[in-house]
């Protein structure tokens, strides 16, 4: 493939710097951000009126020729893997997957291979038109290793801009169902007496703190509230256990690392199966029964599933809402559940 050029002229009234000015006047269908222009005026691909330009705080002038040299996406160094995905939606600007739970979604140093990403590039093949210069998936949010659901990645410059923006802006729709410890109540006065913990109407139970690393386990988070980042997680009860266990429905306003599990842990309705953040905790046998206990005992990951994911269509505007069901093993732990539960 040969380079392609983006030309456009500075319009009225430009800002002081040379890259402000190129982030407000390419054209949009270019699909060109901030960082990305930063990088090419940097790598010389940037000419104004003929001279090429690498001073991001050089001046412009209304009536300027800019000319912006693309070179073909670089191949990525992550190699494509023929995984078996489960595609929700796909379009020639991005793909919902349901991910599985136990696969990671992007390479890492601990995992280099058979992540999402790696699937995707085997699955999207020639139809990825290159994110950030390189012919890769636009990875824009994650869930952990062992939660399973809904993600959108894109597949285009510009839907990998548009779908960051609607994460930073905090405007995409995010539901999960999780198997807890314990059952949520307005009522609790433990709950009720917890720092950064309310309900609001219709029950809903509403946890605002802030999350950071853990002081002594770099690999955990921990609520804290004098510094880290700001995070919002809502939780409303689905279904109730014999008093011991519950499916809730959590949401989030934010999206930090391990939100809601850190969240409702600290709220005392740590997930079934976390590792992490669930400790020793064990169900009660007497309240629910041995049946019920073994279930839970062998549940494997944090019960936690991405069920739902909406957003507004980066490229078409339309508004796109995507559901999951619930994977088989835990719809085991819930029947598990149900049945100890039933007279």
């Amino acid at each position: 493939m040969s380079a392609s050029c983006v030309e456009f002229i500075i319009a009225a009234d430009p800002p002081s710097r040379l890259d402000k000015a190129l982030a407000r006047d390419v054209p949009e269908e270019a699909a060109l951000s901030r960082s990305r222009l930063a990088k090419l005026i940097a790598e010389g691909a940037v000419a104004v009126n003929g001279v090429t330009a690498m001073e991001p705080k050089a001046r412009v002038a209304e009536g300027d020729r800019v000319a912006v040299t693309l070179a073909p996406a670089a191949e990525s160094h992550m190699l494509p893997e023929a995984i078996p995905l489960t595609i929700i939606h796909e379009d020639a600007d991005l793909v919902v997957v349901n991910k599985p739970a136990g696969m990671v979604v992007h390479p890492a140093p601990g995992s280099p291979s058979g992540t999402l990403v790696n699937a995707l590039l085997h699955h999207c093949g020639d139809d990825l038109s290159g994110v950030g210069g390189a012919r890769r998936p636009g990875i824009v949010h994650r869930i952990d290793k062992d939660t399973s659901g809904l993600l959108v990645v894109a597949k285009t410059d510009r839907a990998h801009h548009g779908l960051a923006e609607q994460f930073a802006a905090h405007t995409v729709e995010r539901h999960y169902r999780a198997v807890v410890h314990g059952v949520p109540d307005a009522a609790d006065p433990r709950l009720r007496g917890l720092r950064g913990v309310a309900f609001e109407s219709g029950q809903v139970l509403r946890i605002v703190t802030q999350l950071d690393r853990h002081p002594t386990d770099r690999q955990r988070q921990a609520v804290t509230f004098e510094r880290g980042r700001h995070a919002v997680t809502r939780a409303r009860l689905v279904e109730s256990f014999a008093g011991t266990a519950a499916l809730v429905e959590c949401w989030l306003e934010t999206g930090r690392t391990h939100q809601i599990r850190v969240h409702m842990t600290y709220a005392g309705h740590a997930l079934i199966g976390d590792p992490t953040y669930g400790g020793r905790r064990k169900l009660a046998e007497k309240a629910i029964g041995a049946g019920a206990v073994e279930a839970a005992a062998a549940f494997g990951r944090q019960a936690l599933h991405a069920a739902t994911l909406g957003f507004t269509h980066p490229v078409t505007g339309e508004a796109l809402r995507f559901e999951a069901p619930l994977p088989e093993d835990m719809v085991a732990l819930l029947d598990a559940f149900r049945g100890a539960a039933a007279p």
